[in-house]
């Protein structure tokens, strides 16, 4: 498995590996915490609407996260690799908007 995301990751090594895992489980626990302390500071509930809630972790916590795995990049030394994944991700979404050329 290690082999499989070296390579997917085109990283050198296992520590790199498990460095950048490292790097997501933080930025998980990390937006967890941010997202319970922000959901209490604008007063959202878990009886409050689902719409809202969605909405909210839309517009504000997905964002969020991109800038917290950038700066646990960057404290574990991997900004450079975080951010060419974050650029290939946001072109993976922007191609799914993309309008495709149909012949007429």
């Amino acid at each position: 498995m290690i082999e499989k995301l070296k390579e997917r990751w085109n990283v050198r090594n296992g520590w790199d590996v498990l460095v950048i895992l490292i790097v997501f489980a933080c930025t998980g626990f990390s937006v967890l915490y941010a997202k319970r302390g922000l959901f209490y500071l604008i007063g959202l509930t878990p009886e409050s609407p689902a719409w809202l809630r969605w909405t909210v972790n839309i517009l504000i916590i997905l964002p969020l996260y991109q800038v917290i795995l950038l700066a646990w990049g960057w404290i574990w030394g991997k900004f450079d690799f975080f951010w060419e994944f974050e650029k290939r991700m946001f072109t993976r979404i922007g191609s799914i908007f993309k309008r495709k050329n149909t012949p007429k």
